[in-house]
């Protein structure tokens, strides 16, 4: 079986499934040399433009930069510092519109050149061999360069490999239409790329060299052949001319026949890939430590007037370089960056060239016409028979417009290069690769939020064991240092015994806070008692006093029923009263019957009342009954004034008796019935006088109030 570079010496190469010829239009700009343009009025540098993660700002608004100086530093691995591409001053740091399909604004600096062009300073090395393997890939690094055929992944983690390298494969295939700034930079610059592949070959020490070119490039295939004659490690491949053999998959199974696998690094096979555009920036970088700063550009299609290859300064705006060459004001119709299989359109004339521009394109109307619409996929298959990485399109299609990502990746979207093959023979002119692009982004999202979301639980787990261990250690720690003081204290030894003291202290004051703890708790509940005492106390004077009032309200109602019932016995017999004792104690025993009367003639005055007052056609009867009253009001009064004389009578008339001890002369008199007038009857001669001015003072104001 042959070898591979018995295969490539006898010009056999295999072949990548798919492809598709479209028209080259190479010719437009490949017969005119590379031209330097005119310094742009104002450069937008963008902070990231490679693969990996932006650098750390190093410059501030206002400051004054030489040509070649950092403006940012490398913080992670992936990540590659952007140079000033001239001298002058920072003018604006803010975000501002770049060089990707979606359009998207990023934080830029904004850069105003003075005109001088001055270099920083810089250390020459014209023999790379001085100096470590180390050093160089620093060189690399700090250069800022990173994968200048599209990817952008930073060059230095590439060359930094501990893989055995069997293949360096250097691409110059620059297949895609349009395009050539490839072959006009090996034509004029082929002495100096192969300086980059010296060193690249320093470096990696591969067991062999290729460079593939396809067979449309002559005159830069010989100028290879020519710069590469001392070398026989360093093979040229001429490829036959096919989209997209530039693919990295897609030339190395052309060139050696390998498949890489999905997910595989091109490393785990012993080969590295370079662009031919990256070894002339490697070596510029090295030798003259110059940092990439400028690229070439093709600048072509039909709508310019002059298209050429220009030396374009990275942060120079799309639009200047249109001005370079005379594209029409009006005529903004469709720009693209990159070529027309693998561009994007850009939303404004203002987007700076970054280290992976290598085209502007300026079409015609003919030659991308508007008139194509989107329509439904007729299932033709055309699309799974070019795509070179063998996949399915029109169910990627599908699933990325359901945006099912589970099945996307299973249909192995992250293989599609976006060469756009499958999008050139739609028939139903559907745009496949903005489809792909989009799901693309959304599942790196989505890992990113995943990713995020995994880290925050690996943290509050590494938390939860954190805790829990130092928990243990604690207790271990606790758990031996009672072990050591018990084994002191049995010692027997004259620091035992102190440290014996030293616990029965301790134990003392421990009991001494609980008792102390303990006393205060029992004299706080006595302190609640004592409160609780005061408040019954206060309490039982309260009911007393309202028992008393009672006590003498009752006493009241009843002088006041006895004052009721003498009157009322003085009307019912209109006669003079009779003051003995027997009619006292007679009248003692109606008190309910009168009690009840006077109660009749309130509640029959009460009635009466209103009546008398509304009825305005009986005047003299109020006078009246008014005079009648003030008759037995006075009649109430005698009456209680002789009854007290009686009683007093009464009273004198026992005494006397008693003092005197009748004789048995006197029988017949011991045999009269005789009434002793009880205790509680004595009062009444002092309620019968209250009672009497009380009548008078009614009586009185009865009159006024009548008259």
């Amino acid at each position: 079986m042959e070898s591979v570079i018995e295969r490539i010496e006898k010009g056999h190469f295999w072949k990548f499934h798919g492809g598709i010829h479209p028209p080259e239009m190479k010719f437009l700009t490949s017969d005119k040399p590379i031209r330097p343009l005119a310094m742009p009025p104002e450069l937008i540098i963008p902070v990231q433009q490679h693969i990996g993660e932006a650098g750390q700002l190093i410059v501030s608004v206002g400051e004054q930069v030489k040509k070649g100086q950092p403006l940012t530093k490398s913080s992670m691995p992936l990540s590659v510092p952007v140079h000033a591409p001239t001298s002058g001053t920072i003018s604006a740091i803010e975000n501002s519109v770049i060089a990707h399909p979606s359009g998207l604004e990023e934080l830029c600096i904004k850069l105003l050149p003075d005109g001088e062009d001055s270099w920083c300073q810089r250390q020459l090395t014209p023999d790379y061999q001085t100096l470590t393997k180390h050093q160089i890939i620093e060189k690399i690094a700090q250069a800022g360069i990173s994968g200048m055929g599209g990817a952008g992944f930073p060059t230095h983690i590439k060359v930094n490999t501990q893989a055995q390298i069997n293949y360096l494969i250097i691409n110059a295939a620059e297949c895609e239409p349009y395009i050539s700034a490839d072959d006009l930079l090996i034509r004029e610059h082929n002495s100096t790329i192969v300086d980059g592949i010296n060193i690249l070959d320093h470096l990696l020490e591969p067991a062999f060299i290729l460079i593939g070119i396809e067979d449309n490039k002559p005159e830069a295939i010989q100028a290879l052949k020519k710069a590469t004659a001392a070398n026989d490690k360093i093979k040229i491949c001429v490829l036959p001319t096919k989209y997209p053999t530039g693919g990295e998959k897609q030339l190395i199974m052309a060139l050696t026949g390998q498949e890489v696998p999905s997910g595989v690094l091109p490393s785990s096979l012993g080969i590295v890939m370079q662009n031919i555009a990256t070894c002339y920036a490697i070596a510029d970088a090295v030798i003259h430590d110059t940092p990439l700063i400028k690229r070439v550009v093709t600048l072509s299609g039909r709508a310019l007037a002059k298209p050429q290859n220009v030396w374009a300064l990275l942060g120079t705006p799309v639009e200047f370089l249109l001005q370079q060459c005379g594209y029409p004001e009006l005529a903004k119709k469709h720009i693209i960056m990159g070529g027309p299989m693998m561009g994007f359109s850009l939303p404004s004339t203002q987007v700076p060239v970054v280290k992976t521009t290598n085209c502007v394109l300026a079409p015609s109307e003919q030659e991308i016409p508007d008139n194509n619409k989107e329509v439904e996929c007729i299932r033709c298959g055309q699309c799974a028979e070019v795509c070179p990485s063998q996949l399915l399109p029109q169910e990627l299609q599908w699933s990325a417009k359901a945006k099912d990502q589970q099945e996307l990746e299973a249909l192995n979207l992250f293989d599609c290069i976006e060469c756009g093959a499958c999008a050139y023979v739609c028939p139903s002119h559907i745009p496949l690769v903005h489809y792909y692009r989009v799901a693309k982004a959304e599942i790196r999202q989505q890992k990113l939020l995943d990713l995020k979301a995994e880290k925050a639980k690996q943290r509050f787990e590494a938390r939860k064991v954190r805790l829990e261990r130092d928990k243990l250690a604690r207790e271990e720690k606790h758990r031996k240092a009672a072990e050591a003081r018990k084994a002191k204290m049995n010692a027997g030894t004259e620091d035992a015994n102190n440290e014996k003291s030293a616990v029965a202290a301790a134990l003392a004051r421990v009991k001494a806070k609980k008792a102390q703890a303990q006393s205060g708790q029992a004299s706080a509940s006595q302190n609640n008692e004592q409160s609780n005492e005061q408040v019954n106390d206060k309490k039982s004077q309260v009911a007393a006093a309202v028992a008393r009032a009672k006590a003498k309200k009752l006493a009241a109602a009843n002088a006041k029923s006895v004052t009721n019932q003498a009157a009322d016995d003085h009307l019912n017999n209109d006669t003079a009263v009779d003051t003995t004792p027997a009619n006292i104690t007679a009248q003692d025993d109606k008190k309910a019957k009168i009690a009840a009367a006077v109660a009749k003639a309130k509640a029959k005055k009460a009635s009466s009342a209103p009546e008398v007052q509304e009825d305005q056609q009986e005047p003299d009867i109020k006078p009246e009954v008014n005079e009648k009253k003030d008759r037995i009001a006075a009649a109430v009064a005698k009456a209680k004034a002789k009854k007290q004389a009686a009683k007093q009578a009464s009273t004198n008339a026992n005494s006397d008796t008693s003092d005197n001890p009748p004789s048995d002369d006197d029988n017949s008199q011991r045999a009269e019935p005789m009434t002793q007038v009880a205790p509680s009857e004595q009062p009444m001669d002092k309620k019968a006088r209250i009672a009497a001015a009380v009548a008078k003072a009614k009586a009185k104001k009865q009159q006024a109030e009548s008259k």
